[in-house]
């Protein structure tokens, strides 16, 4: 296997003159220049084999769903993305995935202007991927959670389960009506290549109450703002944003798979219902589903009556 410094050098060192980067890949730790009046937001999640992606999954699209798992942590923030530090561990060190991940990373960070800037590399007995996302955002001006306020609507970005059914696709778990090919490789898509909402979550900025990414499912994930904003909410499952692959599927089963499969790294978010045209140009669909109200927890409805659906999300443990 070829050393640590090899690997580094030969997939994962690149120069870069993005900004801010005083010293990149080489030393010890990186240098890297923040810009004045802004504070830093910094991310991580960890990828293993067969736990957040499937085994079979092309080592490209590992390469970018492990950064795009992060940028949209920073998009939910309302953060611009600047700096990626990578931890690697693996079984061997095979130089096709090696390549091919490398430029799944690089295609994605090149995208969005973001420097690999520092990381690790070790021998596993699983692949295991970390990523630690930095970004920065004007002071006062990042979104969090607990903004949340009685008479908000509820929107989301793109739409719900997709990556869901894509991967009981991927793991041929899937069973209910026929799915054509291009339906089948749409979900797929959608679960592999997730993309990170930059640009809406930079438009969210003083527009949005609360934000995050949907990452465990909308329902779960909808009840971390409620419960930081001390608030409820009702969600009207006729608004919810569905592909045409789910609209193919039996009703219940399309609502199940978008209220509680995880992947789809979509931005959930509340704000007055006013301020939907400032952000209705940042590159992606956003719909309300729903809106905020006074009493405590979510409820769930269809045509004016409150509907009893299983909404428990993606379990980490």
């Amino acid at each position: 296997m070829p050393s640590e410094f090899q690997l580094i050098n030969q997939y994962f060192k690149q120069r870069c003159s993005y900004h801010g980067v005083a010293l990149g890949i080489g030393d010890d730790a990186a240098l890297l220049n923040v810009p004045p009046q802004e504070l830093l937001v910094a991310t991580t999640d960890t990828l293993i084999a067969g736990r957040h992606f499937p085994h079979n999954t092309h080592p490209f699209a590992i390469g970018h769903k492990a950064l795009a798992v992060n940028l949209s942590d920073l998009a939910a923030m309302g953060a611009t993305p600047r700096w990626v530090l990578l931890a690697i561990s693996l079984p061997k060190a095979e130089p096709f995935f090696l390549q091919e991940f490398a430029n799944g990373l690089f295609n994605l960070a090149n995208q969005h202007r973001v420097a690999i800037v520092g990381g690790d590399t070790t021998k596993s007995s699983e692949l295991s991927i970390t990523i630690t996302a930095l970004g920065t955002v004007p002071q006062g001006q990042a979104i969090k959670r607990d903004g949340a306020k009685v008479g908000d609507g509820v929107y989301v970005s793109g739409t719900m389960g997709d990556a869901g059914l894509g991967l009981q696709l991927a793991l041929k778990q899937y069973q209910g009506v026929l799915l054509n090919d291009e339906q089948q490789a749409y979900c797929r898509a959608r679960l592999d290549f997730p993309q990170p909402r930059m640009a809406l979550g930079m438009a969210l900025r003083g527009v949005a109450t609360a934000c995050l990414d949907v990452s465990d499912g909308l329902a779960q994930d909808l009840g971390h703002i409620l419960e930081a904003s001390h608030v409820g909410a009702e969600l009207d499952l006729a608004c919810l944003p569905l592909s045409e692959s789910l609209r193919t599927l039996p009703t219940q089963q399309a609502w199940q798979l978008a209220l509680k499969s995880g992947d789809d790294y979509e931005l959930c978010f509340t704000m007055p219902d006013e301020k939907v045209l400032e952000v209705k140009n940042a590159g992606v669909p956003i719909k309300r589903i729903g809106r905020i109200v006074t009493d405590l927890g979510l409820k769930i409805c269809y045509q004016g009556q409150v509907y009893a659906l299983d909404t428990q999300g993606y379990q980490h443990f």
